[in-house]
């Protein structure tokens, strides 16, 4: 990467040490109350204690393990209702108004009536990041098929091609890159559902300290929490970036 490249990079990161620095000086001077806003020096040092002593790890893993399993399972359901709204009209008619009222609702609401109907365990997080994910899809895949030029359809209609052909090399191409302009998006969804959830009703995960964090009234424990999140975010969308390019290489060909 050439220097020009890096100097965005170096910018942002000299503009967060900056921020920091102000912060933590506001904080030292008694600007700011730190019961309210507690300075960096005293957020890092409670980050470092819940890694050092292994606390955040189980919680970690259980909030990954709840939004990973929602992202795959609301991407199959998300997939799988998107071509099946597509490919046969009368079943569109049932799917898209239920899809389109799930959309209009802020779906993180259904998170007390998963944990009415599934408990506190890992089955309603999963039902609430499927669902969150899912809706999301399905739209990008319902107008993915619903784009594809019809000129191109009846071509290959002419020539004797019947559905099956017209899925695997009009369809799944077209719909690939929906998904995957949506992948990113997906994943936050997902994690957001698996976090949200916790933070209903849970015995583990970020959620579950999140809410801890509140109840108790621990201003250092919320934003230490709320920078691992954002940092794990990060490292799912730097994931996500890699699938996408390789899934979509064909484009630069």
């Amino acid at each position: 990467m050439t220097t020009q490249g890096h100097a965005p990079k170096i910018r942002r990161g000299l503009a967060l040490v900056l921020l920091v620095g102000v912060w933590e000086t506001l904080s030292q001077v008694g600007y700011w109350d730190p019961f309210y806003a507690p300075p960096p020096s005293a957020v890092g040092s409670v980050m470092f204690g819940l890694v050092a002593d292994g606390e955040l790890w189980p919680h970690l893993g259980a909030t990954a393990l709840a939004a990973f399993g929602g992202l795959v399972g609301g991407l199959l359901l998300g997939i799988t209702l998107g071509f099946v709204a597509a490919l046969f009209p009368l079943l569109a008619e049932l799917l898209e108004p239920v899809m389109i009222l799930l959309n209009a609702i802020p779906r993180v609401i259904l998170a007390p009536l998963f944990v009415i109907w599934l408990g506190i365990g890992l089955a309603s997080k999963l039902a609430l990041a499927t669902i969150l994910v899912a809706v999301l899809i399905f739209f990008a895949v319902y107008k993915g098929i619903q784009e594809v030029d019809q000129r191109l359809v009846e071509r290959i209609r002419t020539l004797g091609g019947g559905r099956r052909v017209l899925i695997q090399h009009v369809y799944v191409p077209s719909v690939t890159a929906w998904v995957m302009g949506n992948f990113k998006v997906a994943v936050g969804f997902a994690f957001t559902g698996a976090v949200v959830g916790e933070f209903v009703a849970s015995s583990r995960g970020l959620g579950y300290l999140l809410q801890f964090a509140q109840s108790t009234y621990n201003a250092a424990l919320t934003i230490a929490l709320i920078l691992v999140i954002m940092g794990f975010v990060l490292v799912l969308f730097s994931v996500a970036e890699r699938v996408e390019r390789h899934l979509l290489r064909w484009r630069h060909l």
